[in-house]
């Protein structure tokens, strides 16, 4: 099947075939036809399988014009890279027809966001956090919207963000579609459904639980951080086709600390991203990468989701995530739309307990290579690698005192003892003068 065998329109089609997307995913074509009919929908796939095109598609060819240019279909997605990366797509396949898109995030200027709206838009992407500020703000009229789009719900309700989503869905009006995309159906967004939306039908593709086909996944059992830079540079100097490999650690140090290293040999060609970065060094990262200036990015499991990069040949794990979902997340990074992608996990003695609970989760065991032969195994452990050892108090509890022991003490002297009585100023007075001390007034008798 071909999007040519979708109820599309012209504008779409001809969009479609200048960025050369010729046939439907599963999630795309499956969830096409029940958007159209106006029911509430809750996609689940995993990421990678184009959910962005499959609730943009329907959402575009139902879109008519607005007089009013007031919002009618509101996205809402976790990051703001995801928010660019969204506008970019509906700007691409709406650029025959006369739709405006606009993106809103934090981070930046709520009142220059709240003025570029006053022009009017048609579909407004945005974080929930933003556009409930700008909700509040009175700048967007959230009575008008007729489409909702939550994208990436579980990962939303896992960074906090469920308290901003239920005030954004009190504000919207009752009369409205429902459409809901996630990878994961945990029992938070299944609350979230059964309070917000509407008898809502459930189409799932490639649950996040099963390994993408397209995806050749290995790992190497690399027993520190140092042997695993060591094998690292192997990789890159011995494997050509790793032309843009996307690396992914478990927390912002790690991330900084593994960018800090590689960068030492390969500067040019690396870069960095995670939450503490600014708005402008996100971006220009991942552009460098998008544009093959940078060969490596490295990021975080919180950038995984609001990622969209084209020709990610390589996922490498350098640490495995504590939550088997997040693994799918990472290598769903790779072999995308269609392609053939490469995921190569580093699995060190701390994380075998994480690659039970994936194997688990997947139903399916990674295959184990062998580690190069010339690779240089490191006894150098970083501080973190390093065992804490807890000493215990070898001194135990102090002795009691006993009463007649206590003499033993040396005690103040008399003049030393602290005594709190407190003298009137009639007392003071005598004890100066040897007689009572008046204060001027007159004696009795006289006047």
């Amino acid at each position: 099947m071909t999007f040519k065998d979708i109820n599309l329109n012209n504008p779409l089609w001809k969009a479609l075939d200048d960025s050369e997307i010729t046939h439907p995913t599963t999630i795309q074509h499956k969830a096409f036809s029940v958007i159209m009919s106006g029911r509430d929908v809750t996609g689940i796939a995993q990421t990678g399988t184009g959910k962005t095109l499959a609730y943009l598609l329907p959402i575009l060819k139902m879109w008519s014009f607005n007089k009013s240019r007031h919002a009618t279909v509101l996205i809402m997605v976790p990051t703001r890279e995801l928010v660019v990366q969204v506008v970019e797509a509906a700007e691409r396949l709406g650029k025959y027809m006369n739709v405006v898109v606009k993106g809103v995030y934090g981070g930046t200027n709520l009142k220059t966001q709240a003025y570029e709206l006053a022009d009017g838009c048609d579909i407004l992407v945005g974080t929930p956090g933003r556009l409930l500020d700008l909700g509040y703000h009175g700048t967007l009229n959230l009575k008008l919207i007729k489409k909702l789009v939550i994208d990436e719900v579980d990962e939303m309700l896992a960074l906090g963000f469920r308290s901003q989503i239920e005030h954004l869905l009190d504000l919207l009006s009752e009369k409205r579609q429902n459409l809901m995309f996630s990878a994961t159906m945990s029992e938070d967004v299944e609350v979230l459904i059964a309070e917000h939306f509407n008898d809502p039908e459930k189409i799932e593709a490639a649950p996040s639980g099963s390994p993408l086909s397209n995806i050749n996944q290995v790992l190497y059992k690399v027993p520190n951080f140092n042997t695993k830079i060591n094998l690292l540079h192997l990789l890159l100097e011995s494997k050509p086709e790793m032309t843009k490999i996307l690396m992914f650690c478990s927390t912002k140090a790690l991330a900084d600390e593994l960018y800090v290293t590689i960068a030492t040999k390969y500067p040019e060609i690396t870069g960095v991203i995670h939450s503490n970065k600014d708005q402008n060094y996100r971006f220009n990262s991942v552009n460098r990468f998008q544009d093959g200036t940078f060969r490596m990015l490295i990021a975080t499991d919180v950038i995984a989701r609001g990622l969209d990069i084209q020709d990610v040949s390589h996922v490498i794990n350098f640490d495995l995530p504590d939550e088997p979902q997040n693994y799918i997340h990472r290598i769903g990074r790779t072999g995308r739309a269609d392609r053939k992608g490469e995921a190569i996990s580093l699995v060190g003695d701390l994380d075998l307990d994480w690659l039970e609970e994936i194997e688990a989760f997947m139903q399916f065991k990674i295959p184990t290579l062998d580690l190069p032969q010339e690779l240089e195994i490191s006894d150098i452990l970083t501080s973190s690698e390093i065992p804490q050892i807890k000493m215990k108090n070898s001194l135990g509890k102090l002795p009691k005192i006993k009463d007649e022991e206590k003499s033993a003490f040396q005690q103040k002297i008399a003049k030393n003892m602290r005594v709190n009585t407190k003298v009137s100023h009639k007392d003071k007075m005598h004890a100066k003068y040897g007689k009572p001390k008046t204060r001027g007034q007159k004696p009795k008798g006289k006047k």
